[in-house]
């Protein structure tokens, strides 16, 4: 079944407008909203599970919604939704005529994957989704056993952080945790830590990155807390050749992240 909704001033629209920019709404419901076709396929893939499904007949034919959905179609309820009524809950023109509301993923740091040359990313503290979403595209790209959210300011799933990773925040093993829960885990699975730091006086590309290693990157403004500079095992800095001291945390992430994945030839053992 279908249900057509016209009005703007519709409740569930409002709903999804209220989701779309409060995350203690989200969190109420304990759902995620999701928009764009390469963020809903990547959501599709990675097994979410659909609640509530709109879409606009004057962006998206029926059948062509139904194909991105595919399964997932069957499972939740379908709304067809006006222009005027669209525009409410769409961030951009470019969405594709569907939004998507999904129960929220829910992973641990036990769920992560575990072998002998993984490589982890911890973020403490991310309060930019944009930086988030950017850096859930380098984990994928690097294919990464992980990404750690360490006492977060930002949630996860704002729309605007999975808008910036073009859904890679479903295609990367996310998890948030606590600085306690997350050292205690580094050390109970022999996790060696390093954190990216202005005053360490070893650099990346001297470093024995090798076995299981979580780099650690804080904030652009703030950097790393005292906790995580004594408590990591080793403290390494990125050259700078130039007049400013440092580069925005997504670069130094993907710079780090990649030489080690370069070490380990990229995952390709030939």
């Amino acid at each position: 079944m279908i249900t057509p909704i016209s009005s703007p001033k519709n409740p569930l629209i409002k709903e999804i407008a209220l989701m779309q920019s409060k995350a203690k709404e989200r969190k109420r419901a304990g759902m995620i909203v999701i928009e764009g076709k390469k963020e809903i396929s990547l959501a599709v893939s990675a097994g979410l599970s659909f609640v509530k499904i709109l879409y606009c007949p004057q962006i998206i034919a029926l059948e062509e919604a139904r194909t991105l959905i595919g399964a997932a179609w069957e499972r939740a309820e379908i709304f067809e939704v006006s222009e005027a009524a669209f525009s409410k809950i769409s961030y951009r023109e470019t969405t594709g005529g569907v939004v998507v509301l999904a129960t929220e993923p829910s992973k641990q740091l036990a769920d992560l994957p575990v072998n002998e040359q993984s490589v982890y990313i911890i973020l403490e503290a991310v309060e930019k989704p944009g930086n988030l979403g950017a850096i859930c595209r380098v984990a994928d790209a690097a294919k990464v056993d992980g990404l750690i959210i360490s006492d977060p300011h930002t949630d996860i799933y704002n729309p605007n952080a999975i808008r910036s990773s073009l859904g890679c925040v479903f295609t990367v093993d996310v998890v948030q945790a606590s600085f306690e829960d997350t050292y205690a885990w580094l050390k109970r699975n022999a996790v060696r830590s390093f954190a990216a730091e202005l005053q360490a006086s070893e650099f990346y590309h001297e470093t024995d990155l090798s076995g299981r290693i979580a780099l650690v990157f804080g904030t652009e403004a703030t950097g790393l807390t005292e906790k995580w500079i004594t408590g990591a095992d080793r403290r390494i800095k990125i050259p700078m050749g130039g007049v400013i001291d440092s580069l925005n945390v997504t670069t130094s992430v993907a710079i780090l992240t990649f030489e080690a994945m370069r070490r380990r030839n990229f995952g390709n053992n030939d």
